[in-house]
């Protein structure tokens, strides 16, 4: 069991840094590495944590339950306090490395939203460049870890999973009308979802943020093993009060984009320091149940 979900997750993750090669500025060597603040992180401690795996599962050719694994964080790791405020991220466009997402002014003190999975790694390359640190988005299951309990299950009921399309497609349809937002919709001042247990701001509050983790389909056998995984990096996971699967270069779902899932109200990031000691962060996954 422990090999097929380790294999799932070394075949997502290691298309990942061609993409993020794909995507990296080349004015990188001109950029300018003064006064650029060195975000507020908070260390997480190792552990092990449960959680529902993300992407699409099938069994004998119908859908399937993703399966809940268990995941060993072998090391601490960083992750930003609170999102990349619109601040943050005009002082990566005034340098030139980040492209201008969206010309309506936004608050400073407020997320930076609109941004795409290739915005948010164009400001990842240029911080790590500017600070000496090196920072990125986290993992699904790094997200889930540091959420804590903001990590919502989206697993449909039982009767989802059978021969009947309808019953399907209905039950999709009864789970996303019951996640209409009734929260203003516009991204709020920093802190204004308040703190999670771990000390993180606004984790799953009304902005989404990108996940490095690829969209995937997967194969179970009868026994609930993968049998094949099919990675589609074009298309990565946004994290937030659930799950959404959005192609890496859509800045706004609200007019369409969004490849599976319910749409995000916004869509932002944090990211993850990793310290040079310390690199790579080492997942171990089990898979522990349906």
């Amino acid at each position: 069991m422990l090999l097929t979900w380790k294999v799932m997750l070394l075949v997502v993750a290691a298309v990942a840094p061609m993409a993020i090669s794909a995507f990296t500025p080349r004015g990188a060597p001109e950029w300018t590495a003064s006064r650029v603040p060195v975000p507020d992180v908070v260390e997480l401690r190792p552990g092990v944590f449960r959680y529902r795996a993300g992407g699409d599962f099938t069994r004998d050719g119908k859908p399937a339950r993703a399966p809940i694994v268990a995941v060993t964080v072998m090391r601490p790791f960083a992750v930003m306090k609170h999102q990349v405020t619109a601040a943050d991220y005009r002082r990566c466009v005034e340098a030139g490395a980040c492209p201008l997402v969206d010309r309506d002014e936004v608050a400073s003190d407020r997320p930076a939203v609109k941004i795409s999975w290739r915005d948010a790694h164009a400001y990842a390359s240029w911080l790590s460049h500017a600070t000496g640190a090196n920072f990125r988005l986290p993992t699904d299951a790094e997200w889930a870890y540091a959420a804590a309990s903001r990590f919502k299950d989206d697993v449909l009921p039982e009767s989802a999973y059978g021969s009947d399309p309808g019953r399907r497609a209905l039950t999709i349809y009864d789970r996303d009308a019951s996640r209409e937002e009734v929260i203003d919709k516009a991204p709020q001042t920093i802190g204004s979802f308040g703190a999670n247990e771990n000390g993180l701001l606004d984790v799953a509050g009304n902005v989404w943020e990108w996940t490095d983790t690829c969209f995937a389909r997967v194969m179970l056998d009868a026994r609930g093993e993968a049998v094949a995984t099919l990675a589609n990096c074009g298309v990565r996971i946004a994290a937030g009060r659930h799950r959404s699967y959005v192609p890496d270069f859509i800045r706004d779902t609200r007019g369409g984009g969004c490849s599976a899932g319910a749409q995000p109200g916004n869509l932002g990031f944090r990211l993850v320091r990793d310290d040079a000691a310390r690199r790579p962060l080492r997942l171990l996954l089990a898979k522990a149940g349906p």
